[in-house]
């Protein structure tokens, strides 16, 4: 049995303060809590009435019904609500439900009583949704612990449901609703003092019923435990997230780390909630086998709106692989010699011989998924009905358009044949991203080999110095310029005859109010420099490298996620592109050259210096390098600022900067 299912597979109910405080939510909750089959006992301190079954206390209902409940429902939070939390363990409940209630008066107050919520969790043991949770909904268990108008009338199906705030829960459960979706569990977790969205996903895990699950995240208290439950999850069940940009998530960087994290864990990302609601549509229905590249083939009908969506799903980044000359010569026999045979498919104007034509392109050994697009109207074929009854190799996605009646019945026809059905071309173009991006996600996961890194403890605290901070990388095999610390005129001098010229002096003291580094040809330009110094100051002499562009590699602990490794532009140009590609550390190698695939502007930056390219494995290795530092829990941020890009495709630190937690 798992954890949660007192929670959300309850043998009991009870309801506590059923004509309390909060009138219109506690009724509108009591109602749609009658519809459940089980025991639901009824408690109301402040107006009893035994004769209708509203009890003064838990223990007088339990009494009167003989039954212990396993979870507790209430409207009510405040400085009560832990006392009642500890009274509904002591009777034998094992779970509680916090809807949301009136909000503390200050931030104080807010804090204590979650303070105090978080203490009672801790001595009972009991299980808490909440505070501010918008409820849940089982359809199957005819469970709706939720105040919302009309979720009772929302079906049981294969797809599960996890928000964080109140009306997100709703409006997605009734969307899904609308595009034919029926629910297996719908939650909104609220505060979180207790259950949050990862251990919702957890017991999910371990749910057979559930197909796909649908991911709204508004904000992240424990980032790391979140995107660890998902990769659990993905194994078996898809996951769709959408990460909004308000609320907790917090600012720009946050939102970004959030979604890298959630994408390298395994979830197919979203950018809105009519994707979201299109992709678990699709994936609650069918899902592709693990491949890296899927191929998608394109059967249409009308040449415009399907060179249209051919164009939506290019843009996309999907894989439209030509077809092999055997399933051309196929065929051939089946279509007129002037339309597309190689991929899309151009089969003309509906006609009897489609479901063949979609049968021949989904045997093709390129071919993973199949897509028909095609138009609705009056023909000698029952398109829907044709499809239904097609038997193609693999999976296969209609997108049709049309009249909205024609639609509605097409898709009835089509989601009985277990076929998925996207009312429009944008919602096709979702659909088939969101299968292909789940199975090339699992196959990087199981391609995956991450070794924890095992480097020992740092012995640093505070601001390393930069030459020091290049030693620990050139440790962790990061190439670095050769360099030398100067304390004196005299040591500048040797150091520039043993590296030879050009050099770069650089200064090492992080008291001295203007950093300075300056590239030097000679040793009368050296004496220039120094007379311009304080005496005592540490200097670095470098030997210098070859112009070219630059990158900007990071590793930097997020206070949700941990260790997150960046990749992006680096020198001036790193503000104005903003192009940064983010993961969690530990890393794979696999992760390391997803996120140079990731840069959309390198080509720009080589382009701009004439570099033909650059070692892969070598910015791979760097890469490396800093997610191992990561590992390091006192290692707060570790900047290469300027990766410089040589002429040969090697890379070499010019800078670094390394923080350490004291």
């Amino acid at each position: 049995m798992h954890p949660l299912d007192s929670l959300f597979a309850p043998r009991a109910v009870a309801v506590l303060g059923v004509r309390g405080t909060d009138g219109e939510r506690e009724a509108a909750l009591t109602a749609a809590l009658a519809s459940f089959p089980g025991p639901l006992l009824k408690i109301d301190a402040d107006r009893p009435d035994p004769e209708r079954d509203v009890h003064a206390t838990l223990a007088n209902a339990v009494e009167a019904h003989g039954t212990v409940p396993d979870l507790v429902v209430s409207c009510a939070t405040g400085p009560s609500t832990a006392d009642a939390l500890r009274e509904a363990a002591t009777a034998g409940a094992r779970a509680a439900l916090l809807h949301s209630g009136r909000p503390a008066a200050t931030d104080a107050q807010h804090a204590a009583e979650r303070r105090a919520l978080a203490d009672a969790v801790r001595e009972t043991g009991i299980r808490v949704l909440g505070p501010g949770a918008s409820g849940f909904v089982v359809p199957s268990l005819r469970l709706a612990a939720g105040p919302a108008p009309g979720i009772t009338a929302v079906e049981a199906g294969p797809v599960a449901l996890v928000t964080g705030d109140d009306g997100t829960h709703y409006a997605l459960a009734f969307a899904l609703a609308e595009a034919g979706v029926g629910l297996r569990l719908g939650v909104g977790v609220g505060d979180g003092v207790d259950v949050t969205h990862a251990d919702v996903l957890r017991h999910l895990a371990e749910d057979d019923g559930v197909r796909a699950v649908a991911l709204h995240v508004e904000s992240v208290a424990s980032g790391r435990r979140l995107a660890d439950a998902v990769r659990r999850l993905v194994g078996r069940t898809p996951v769709v997230a959408l990460v909004v940009r308000s609320g907790g998530v917090g600012g720009p960087a946050s939102w970004r780390v959030a979604r890298a994290a959630l994408r390298q864990a395994g979830a197919v990302l979203v950018d809105d909630e009519r994707d979201l609601v299109d992709a678990v549509t699709a994936l609650g229905r069918t899902r592709l086998p693990p491949r890296p590249r899927p191929g998608v083939g394109l059967v249409t009908t009308h040449a415009g709106p399907g060179l249209l969506f051919t164009e939506n799903l290019r843009a996309q980044d999907v894989h439209l692989p030509p077809l092999v000359k055997c399933t051309a010569g196929l065929l051939d026999g089946l279509l007129p010699a002037p339309t597309g045979q190689r991929n899309p498919v151009d089969a003309g104007h509906p006609l009897p011989a489609l479901p063949d034509v979609v049968e021949r392109v989904s045997e093709d050994p390129s071919i993973d998924v199949t897509v028909v697009h095609t138009l609705l109207g009056p023909t000698a074929t029952d398109l829907p009905a044709a499809l239904g009854e097609t038997r193609p190799a693999t999976p296969l996605i209609a997108v049709l358009g049309g009249p909205p009646k024609e639609l509605r019945r097409a898709r009835e026809v089509l989601d009985r044949a277990g076929v998925p059905c996207a009312p429009s071309a944008a919602a096709g173009t979702t659909m088939v991203r969101a299968l292909v991006d789940d199975a090339a996600a699992r196959a990087r996961l199981a391609a995956a080999d991450i070794t924890p890194p095992t480097f020992p403890p740092l012995p640093f605290s505070g601001a390393v110095d930069e030459h020091t901070a290049k030693r620990l990388l050139a440790q962790l095999g990061v190439p670095v310029p050769e360099g030398r610390v100067c304390a004196d005129p005299a040591e500048a001098h040797r150091a520039f005859d043993e590296l030879g010229g050009p050099v770069v002096l650089k200064s090492l003291d992080a008291g001295y109010p203007h950093r300075i580094e300056v590239r030097l040809r000679t040793h009368e330009e050296l004496d220039i420099v120094l007379a311009g110094i304080l005496p005592g100051l540490t200097l670095l002499i470098e030997r210098a490298v070859p112009d070219g562009p630059e990158l900007a590699v990071a590793v930097r602990r997020d206070p949700a996620f941990g260790p997150v490794v960046s990749l992006g532009a680096g020198g001036p140009a790193a503000a104005a592109l903003g192009d940064v590609s983010l993961r969690l550390a530990p890393l794979s190698v696999i992760d390391t050259h997803t996120m140079l695939d990731e840069l959309v502007t390198l080509d720009l930056i080589l382009g701009a210096h004439d570099v033909a390219g650059i070692d892969r494995s070598h910015l791979c290795g760097v890469l490396l390098a800093l997610a191992c530092l990561g590992a390091d829990e006192r290692v707060a941020e570790c900047e290469i600022g300027s990766l410089r890009i040589l002429p040969d495709g090697d890379v070499v630190a010019l800078d670094a900067v390394l923080l350490m937690t004291d």
